[in-house]
């Protein structure tokens, strides 16, 4: 069997951390097992759904190497729909209804009430028509066969129709609902596995009964635990964190989709360079049932590792044009983002404002002034440099190397001082040392 997974994204909106998720694992999957991966926009919503959130999506997946196979839409599939709604009908198992939704609240609040499950009951075949209006459509379950499959992350799961309400498959408009269009497709589309949020669950047994009376075995399920923030709940925050604010942020892809392929399994999270990498020991076997928590302050680290290993081919298209490659290999330890970069080329190769410092750092900076003046570049001006301030003036330690790095690069902390001084050079090392000294 042919594996092929698909991700169906409403375009109301960008992709958030909790749908790169789902898109992340379903193509994970397929690429695991050599299948197939698609995109299924659901943009039956025709109010709230908009062409620039479709074209979104696809920018989103395609920045974050998740490209796939196929794309289809189902607002371009409303014949398919209709074609396999009549022979439902045709079969007796959606029928009309015509309550109104004040009707069927009160309803759900008698059952309540009297401590029943508030599941929908059918009205009797001969049941009068209330005239003047236009019926909504519902999936008629079959009672009497007990819905069960075994989730590739939950386990053995079981659930009595009777005590699932017969679901709403299309409005009094003819506008569709999720569930069978969705089922249609997975049939057309030959989905062999659905991924996705455990939210679904109850959805799923209802949609096996669906594929059945449609003639099709239903695709096996992998629902998920819901993620949530690393607080514990899902906050508006994450509701925010997506591809966009990765963008925005200057972060790398591959830091994102390395933290969400791994939390809720037993799996530790690690820096992955590749989508390749990263599918290698994908296994649903690995995930639990406890909720995934998220922290953004996790991407950030990985990020961090991801840019200390990435050679300067790989980044120069997105630096300066200025920077060359000894520029990045001396700054990328100390950078957790490659954009972060560009702030540091005034220090390597422009002019920085002279820091202000205190009488004994200024006598440190001054003789060092004396003593770069007189220093053989060629050889290793900083071991030289530090040892003969030390020598002259008695201070070690951050006495000693607080000032001078503060005086040279303009900056608390940074790079190793031995290769930043070779870098910047002999003229601008004295210069900045003789500024730095004569601030008063």
């Amino acid at each position: 069997m042919k594996v092929v997974t698909r991700f169906a994204p409403s375009p109301t909106g960008r992709l958030h951390v909790g749908n790169i998720r789902t898109a992340l694992h379903n193509y994970l999957f397929a690429l695991r097992h050599g299948g197939t991966f698609l995109l299924r926009i659901d943009d039956t919503d025709a109010e709230r759904s908009t062409s620039e959130f479709d074209q979104a999506i696809r920018d989103d997946l395609e920045w974050m190497g998740l490209t796939p196979y196929r794309i289809v839409r189902q607002s371009e599939r409303f014949d398919l729909y209709s074609r396999e709604f009549e022979r439902l009908k045709s079969a007796g198992r959606v029928y009309a209804c015509y309550e109104t939704p004040e009707e069927l609240e009160l309803r759900r609040k008698i059952l309540l009430g009297r401590g029943l499950p508030p599941v929908y009951e059918r009205k009797a075949a001969d049941a009068a028509i209330p005239e003047g209006r236009s019926p909504h459509w519902r999936f008629r379950l079959d009672h009497d066969r007990p819905i069960a499959w075994t989730d590739l992350i939950r386990g053995q799961q079981a659930f009595d129709p009777k005590l699932l309400s017969d679901p709403v498959v299309r409005r009094e408009d003819g506008s569709w609902l999720y569930l069978l269009p969705s089922v249609i497709d997975d049939i057309d589309l030959e989905i062999t596995h659905i991924v996705r949020g455990e939210d679904h669950v109850s959805n799923s047994a209802v949609q096996i009964q669906m594929f059945d009376a449609l003639g099709s075995k239903a695709p096996h399920f992998a629902h998920e635990a819901l993620l949530v923030a690393a607080e514990g709940k899902l906050s508006k925050r994450l509701g925010s964190y997506g591809a966009q604010h990765l963008r925005e942020e200057g972060i790398e892809p591959m830091a994102m989709l390395s933290v969400l392929a791994r939390i809720g399994t037993s799996q530790p999270v690690e820096p992955m360079t590749s989508l390749d990498e990263l599918a290698s020991d994908f296994d649903f076997a690995h995930f639990g049932r406890a909720p995934a928590h998220f922290d953004s302050h996790d991407v950030e680290l990985v990020n961090a590792k991801l840019v200390h290993a990435l050679e300067f081919d790989q980044v120069r298209a997105r630096l300066p044009a200025e920077a060359c490659a000894e520029d990045w290999e001396l700054v990328r330890p100390n950078l957790t983002r490659v954009s972060d970069f560009a702030q540091w080329l005034p220090m390597l190769h422009g002019s920085i404002d002279p820091p202000e410092l205190g009488d004994d750092e200024r006598a440190v900076v001054g003789e060092a002034a004396s003593v770069a003046a007189d220093l053989d570049w060629s050889a290793e001006p900083w071991r030289q440099l530090a040892d003969q301030v030390k020598a002259a003036t008695g201070a070690k330690g951050k006495a000693l190397f607080h000032p001078l790095r503060l005086a040279i690069t303009g900056r608390d902390s940074g790079p190793e001082m031995a290769g930043l001084v070779r870098r910047i050079g002999k003229q601008r090392v004295v210069q900045r040392l003789e500024a730095a000294a004569r601030l008063q």
